[in-house]
């Protein structure tokens, strides 16, 4: 698709296991009904688990969901 925009620096994107897809920069993001919202932010947490009441938006949802504690075992001594 060509543009009439200048060479600039890749878009830098982290995904982190278990976590919020993090982009660099402002972002804007088309949803499925085709509106777009944005974000200003120099690094924006997007949900990637569908449990965020703030869609795009990650409001840290997925946090309850996915740790898991260890078992810690008993001595007694």
């Amino acid at each position: 698709m060509p543009s009439d925009r200048e060479p600039r620096e890749p878009v830098r994107i982290r995904l982190d296991e278990g976590g919020p897809l993090l982009v660099e920069g402002p972002v804007e993001v088309t949803m499925p009904d085709g509106t777009t919202v944005s974000s200003e932010r120099f690094v924006t947490a997007i949900c990637v688990c569908r449990r965020s009441r703030t869609q795009p938006w990650c409001d840290t949802s997925h946090r309850r969901h996915s740790r898991v504690r260890a078992a810690t075992p008993h001595t007694s001594e």
